[in-house]
């Protein structure tokens, strides 16, 4: 019957209970229930109250609020609505008063009483009605709810608690919350017990039957998540999670937005701290240009400078189809940022064409220029050196000479740790690159940079997409070497950090992004293989097809003669020494590799790429592949296909 009460009915009870509440207010004052000389005072206060309190809350949409759904802000305003309605009243009264005197006069604190116990009054029968809704929807579910466990009690938690409890169309009842934080041991949550820690979880499982656990700790770093994954596998609990801080572009939590782990969530670190304002500063009202814009990395530029403001965004790249869709999508989001318009420039240009990049220049004078634009595929460059060096070092001069030419305040380089003590013609390609960057900053005194990272994750080429691809078609996953690590990145988190090397750049300087900890491919794959529902060996084999040409076991960080330097940022480190390694005659044998690759010389090519960059030297043919007793994986080896896999 309650949740069938309507506004009118709680006017009715407005006006009964708030002359009960004045009422009480005197009996606590006076201590005693028969007020004497103060009845006529209280009868008179009530008269009052009872017109200003219906007219208030009527102003105040009190009467159109729909308390079914009543929550702690219904709540607020309602209390806040009953002080100013009485505080009217209390006025108006003193008015009459003055005009009319009454008997006796009323005692000061009277008005201070009143408030809260009549919002305590006025609020009841609005929270019977929310709670028989409650208990009505949870009779009408068709289903038993599925027990489930939340891993984190948060701001998060606390969200996805409160979206359970108000939909029981969603199939859950939390039974429980966990966290790793012993001070929070025994605290409730929306009426929730925090019952332990993750090590609490198999208990648990056990004790209340729990089919699904919930990670709702968008900034856990990957190495939790996946400690927290194996655990829940080992008693066969399904888990989803709440996307990192980076995917949450709106900032809005919802039990819609959990999904299954990815292998994302298993290599994600702490969330980046990034002083947005310094960057804001550099981007805002500056025509910024990006290479290689419909790239991975070039088009998440652009998603992130276009929340900086730009004025004009110009969005250069050799393929139409992916220019052309990065600028639609960067056009919606100007469009959803409200205040911001930039304009947004596609520009479809090949980057070892100078004089086509000098017309652009001409046209469009960008005073910022993030060059993102490079062959980045091992094993197809080292097939094809010609075009990584033509795209890698001759895009990468001519840029250069053209941003000079035309005054380009900064220039950014994306680069890679490949270029670290090259192995492969990309590595030493990008390697350089880097010494172009340096050379064109020691000329100009321009904060010209590079930044070096590596592997990110869901690039095209990536190793994550090879594998995702493997294990649809059924398998096998091919990983080259047992022993192969590599740092991985996902895109937003590198490009991030590009933003503020950018802010910290002054005059020829090659900073290395913090990447963490290096990452076995094959463990990887096994995790991948593991997040599928399937299992290694049974399912799908992990295949050893040993090392491609240009791959190296391990990434090295920094390159002889480069030292470690911290910067004002904590993830985000300059190899200082860098300047020194240029060769006094770079411009002649740049110029001179641009002839071989011209004339299609492949061994020619190589050995100008060994006389530039003396430490690059390409791999000894590769370890054989070791097979341990005790494996946890099926070793397969298989001749490898010349172009399988590969990436950054």
């Amino acid at each position: 019957m309650m949740q069938r009460l309507q506004n009118r009915h709680f006017l009715l009870f407005d006006i009964l209970l708030v002359p009960l509440a004045i009422y009480l207010s005197f009996v606590l004052r006076l201590e005693m229930f028969n007020l004497g000389s103060y009845w006529l005072v209280c009868m008179q206060f009530c008269l009052t109250a009872v017109v200003t309190t219906p007219l208030v809350f009527r102003a105040l949409g009190i009467y159109r609020r729909y308390w079914r759904y009543a929550s702690f802000e219904e709540l607020l305003l309602l209390c806040s609505a009953t002080s100013i309605a009485l505080a009217l009243a209390t006025l108006v009264f003193t008015l009459i008063d003055a005009l009319l005197p009454v008997v006796a006069t009323m005692p000061r604190s009277i008005p201070f009483i009143v408030p809260p116990i009549a919002a305590t009054l006025i609020s009841v029968p609005r929270l019977l009605v929310r709670i028989g809704a409650a208990r009505e929807r949870r009779r009408r579910a068709t289903d038993r709810p599925a027990p489930v466990l939340i891993m984190g009690a948060g701001d998060a938690a606390s969200i996805i608690v409160r979206e359970i409890q108000r939909n029981p169309k969603l199939g859950m009842e939390v039974v429980g919350l966990l966290d790793d934080d012993p001070a929070k041991r025994g605290l409730r949550l929306h009426g929730v017990e925090v019952m332990g820690d993750r090590h609490a979880i198999p208990t648990l499982v056990a004790r209340h039957k729990v089919r699904q656990v919930i990670i709702a700790m968008p900034g856990a770093p990957g190495k939790a998540v996946r400690e927290i994954m194996h655990i829940c596998e080992s008693v066969g609990v399904t888990v989803r999670i709440m996307p990192g801080v980076h995917e949450l572009i709106d900032g809005t939590i919802s039990v819609s937005k959990l999904r299954n782990i990815q292998i994302e969530d298993l290599l994600r670190r702490a969330p980046v701290q990034t002083d947005t304002a310094a960057v804001r500063a550099l981007i805002a009202n500056r025509r910024v240009l990006v290479t290689g814009g419909g790239g991975s990395i070039g088009s998440e530029l652009c998603r992130q400078l276009i929340r900086c403001g730009p004025s004009h965004l110009i969005v250069l790249g050799h393929g139409e189809n992916s220019v052309f869709e990065i600028c639609n999508e960067l056009q919606r989001l100007a469009e959803a940022h409200a205040g911001q318009s930039p304009h947004i420039v596609p520009v479809i240009a090949d980057i070892r064409d100078l004089e086509r990049l000098r017309a652009v220049f001409e046209m469009h004078a960008p005073e910022l220029v993030f060059h993102a634009a490079a062959h980045k595929h091992v094993p197809l460059m080292e097939e094809h050196p010609v075009e990584a060096i033509s795209n890698n070092v001759i895009g990468t001069r001519n840029l250069l000479d053209v941003s000079l030419e035309t005054g380009v305040e900064r220039f950014v380089m994306i680069s890679s740790d490949k270029a670290v003590n090259p192995t492969s013609v990309m590595g030493a390609t990008k390697r350089i690159a880097e010494m172009l960057v340096l050379n064109a900053a020691r000329i100009s005194g321009r904060p010209y940079v590079a930044v070096r990272f590596g592997n990110v994750l869901g690039s095209r080429g990536s190793v994550v997409l090879t594998f995702k691809r493997q294990i649809a078609a059924g398998g096998p996953v091919t990983v080259t070497h047992p022993e192969m690590r590599r740092y991985f990145m996902t895109i937003p988190e590198a490009v991030q950090l590009v933003l503020q090397a950018s802010v910290l750049g002054r005059a020829g300087e090659i900073f290395m992004l913090d990447m963490g900890e290096p990452v076995k491919v094959v463990d990887l794959a096994r995790d991948m293989i593991r997040l599928s529902g399937l299992e290694v060996g049974r399912d799908i084999d992990i295949c050893f097809t040993g090392i491609r040409p240009g791959e190296k076991l391990f990434e090295e960080l920094f390159a002889h003669g480069e030292e470690y330097q911290p910067t004002a940022h904590s993830k985000i480190f300059i190899a200082a020494g860098a300047s020194n390694n240029i060769p006094p005659d770079l411009r002649t044998d740049v110029a001179l590799l641009e002839q071989v690759a011209r004339a299609n010389d492949d061994a020619a090519a190589r050995r100008m790429l060994r006389h530039i960059v003396p430490e690059y030297c390409p791999p000894l043919p590769a370890p054989p592949i070791p097979v341990a007793e005790n494996t946890p994986y099926p070793v397969l080896v298989r001749p490898l296909q010349p172009l399988i896999g590969g990436g950054r």
